[in-house]
This record gives C-alpha cells, structure tokens and sequence, in this order.
C-alpha cells in the first residue's frame, strides 16, 4: 500500500474520531442524553428555494439533460451566472471562462493547490485553521507554513507574517469567516494582507498566489462584512462551496474562481483543469449544478445560528470560560481551562459534552464547539457545561 494513504486512512480526523464517539455513545445512554458539538454539519433547513427547484427540475427536465455529463469544468449556463453574480453583488470582474465546478470547498482547495504548486513550494496560513489543510497541501506536493495569529483577536499577526514570506511561498491560504474561530478578517486585515503579497511579489520577482476559502461567508452576524477578496488582490483564487449557505454539506457543490486579472489566469486556469482531470474531479454534480445556477443569492436561516451562538457564549463566559467572538461561521473557540486541550475534552465527556481540541487546527489550549445544533440541545447541554465549569473555577 502507498504508506502515507494508509497512515491517513487508518487514522481519522479528531472531528470524525468524536462524531463517531458521539453515535458510539448514543446508541448507550440515549442521543437526547448526549450533546454533540463535534462535527460542522448545519442543522438549518435549506431555504425553500431549493426544495422548490430540484422539484421542478426533477419534474419538467429530460433525465438525459438533468442527469447526464456536463462540460468537465462544469455546465457553460451554470458557469454564467455564477460570474454574472459575482459581478453584480461583489463589483469584482468576472468570467465563466474562469471559473471550474467542483465537489464542494475541499475539492476546490485540493484542485487550487495542485494546480499552483510543485514539489518544495511553501503555502502559508494562519493558525487556527481547518484541519484538513495541511493533508490537502502535503498531497500537492508542497509545505503547509502555519502562523500564529494575533492571539487576542485571531486577525493576522503581520510582523511574523513578513519574516515566514520567502523565495519558496507560493500562495498563502485564507479562510474569513474562519473554522474553528469564526473570526472574521477586518478589512483593515485585508488590505494590509494585499500590500504585504504585492510588496513580497515584487521583492521575490514571482507571483505569490492569495487562495481564499470561502464556505462560511453568508453566515455572518450583525451586519459583519467580509471583504472580497479579488477586490483587494488582483492574484486571488476563491474557493468557494454551497455546503454552509444553502445547507447542502452531503451535496458536495461548489466552484473554484480564477480572478481574470490575476497573473497568468488563463495559464493558471488551465491547471486547475488539469489538475481536476488528474484527481477525477470531472463534471460536478449535474442536478446540483443546475440548482444552484437559479439559487443564486439564497441563504439558509442564519438568525438560527446567531441565537445559538448568543445563547452558548453567555453561558459558557458566565461559567467561566472565555472565547474571542465569532462574528461568523458557526464554532466558539473557547480556551482550555487546563493546558492540555484533549485532556479537557476527554473530560468533558464525563458529561456526554463531545468537543474537538484545537491541537489539529495548530492552536493548543483551546477547544472547538460547533453550535450548528437545534437550540433545544444547547439548553438542555447548559447544565452539563456548568458542572464541568464547576471542577475547574468553582
């Protein structure tokens, strides 16, 4: 067997590890007796748009048409209005020549690194960060570099940001609003992001690619807004996926988009055909590309999300606990009251409370807490947040 695919199969993800615990521990005590903050699947009903057009799709399309091949980069129609609404509701230029249907936001990051890197390039991000971003860069061939991030707000932390820049970074990797903090980058952040690639381009005399990863970006609160990136930096690849915004997760839908004013777009587009090709992420699914073409603009509930995320973080300060505040996405980020991260969390299951340590999202000493759970199960889990509070502030 190819030793690095068998170490990665045998061994999940800490967030799988504890889903998986989680229907393990169900099936004993009760699933109304277990609270399940682990995994970030949304809870909120796709907006009824949705369920309206694959009914009529379903019902009014040939199959052959509905159900068939599309372009390998995905259906020229779909492709339109994407762009046409990246245009009208960022102002960013825009062409469906440059953007590739995927497989939701993993395969649009994996198909975006193997299309712009080779064997010891560097792809620096910021900590913390999804999980899975360094599996995805390792497989491209290159070197995930993860920053610390200011500790305090999670925005960038600038002054150790220009000392890891070197000859051999490729791109640097975004995720705003982020998992597992929710933060959401500053526009400030964006821009002082933007003059320091533009400064390390020109000083290296290459390119360094921006890639923003961008499945949370319709889940923000309280009139929060994340900054498009392509407007700020003209070599940006958008990863995008309707898994969050529509509450489509299982669906695996998404696009990559190719700024048409970066660098080499069209030499770079290419790649991430190729790329697509030599990883077998052809033709994105056929009724879901169709779909979401006329569902353009929709989003789930959010409000939802924001009562959850209102109602846990009270509580949890109150207790004790402390977490910089998500503006976005649907996670706390709560700091470890004892420094080993996974000891805590396997405390916590004492009470049946499954949280994921922050140790593989490089930040340790922190916890993760996806509240994209019914409302109910976060009132009904604060009696057991206040007993685990208890044995470490009482």
């Amino acid at each position: 067997m190819n030793k690095r695919m068998y170490e990665l199969g045998s061994r999940r993800s800490v967030i799988r590890e504890t889903f998986e615990f989680g229907k393990k521990r169900a099936a004993e005590v009760g699933a109304e007796n277990v609270f399940d903050f682990s995994l970030g699947n949304p809870s909120v009903r796709p907006p009824q748009i949705v369920t309206d057009t694959l009914t009529e799709l379903l019902k009014t399309e040939e199959p052959t048409a509905l159900h068939g091949y599309t372009s390998a980069q995905g259906d020229a129609g779909v492709r339109a209005a994407i762009a046409d609404f990246i245009r009208k509701t960022h102002g960013a230029a825009a062409d469906a020549d440059f953007i590739y249907m995927t497989c939701g936001a993993a395969a649009s990051l994996t198909i975006t690194l193997s299309a712009l890197c080779e064997s010891g390039d560097e792809v620096i991000t910021f900590a913390p960060y999804f999980t899975e971003y360094k599996v995805f860069t390792e497989t491209a061939g290159a070197k995930l570099v993860a920053l610390a991030s200011d500790p305090d707000t999670f925005q960038i932390n600038f002054s150790v940001l220009e000392k890891a820049v070197t000859e051999k970074t490729r791109a640097v990797l975004v995720n705003s609003p982020n998992n597992p903090s929710g933060v959401v980058y500053s526009e400030e952040t964006v821009k002082k992001l933007a003059a320091m690639l533009e400064k390390k381009s020109a000083e290296y005399k290459k390119t360094i690619y921006l890639i923003t990863d961008e499945p949370y970006r319709e889940l923000v609160y309280g009139g929060v807004k994340v900054p498009y990136l392509p407007n700020y930096y003209k070599h940006t690849v958008v990863c995008y996926s309707y898994s969050k915004s529509l509450s489509l997760p299982g669906e695996r839908i998404g696009y990559i988009f190719v700024s048409p004013q970066a660098d080499a777009a069209k030499e770079l587009y290419l790649a991430v055909c190729g790329a697509g090709r030599a990883l077998g992420y052809v033709c994105a699914p056929s009724l879901f590309q169709k779909m979401i073409a006329r569902c353009q603009g929709a989003v789930s509930d959010v409000s939802v999300y924001e009562k959850n995320r209102d109602l846990l973080a009270d509580a949890l300060r109150s207790y004790g606990f402390s977490c910089v505040q998500p503006d976005g996405a649907f996670y706390l980020f709560v700091k470890s009251p004892e420094p080993d991260a996974s000891a805590f969390c396997e405390h916590a299951k004492k009470y049946n409370l499954l949280l994921v340590p922050g140790d593989d999202f490089g930040c340790e000493g922190f916890v993760r807490i996806a509240y994209c759970v019914s409302t109910d199960m976060i009132r009904r889990s604060l009696p057991a947040f206040a007993a685990l509070a208890k044995e470490y502030f009482a």
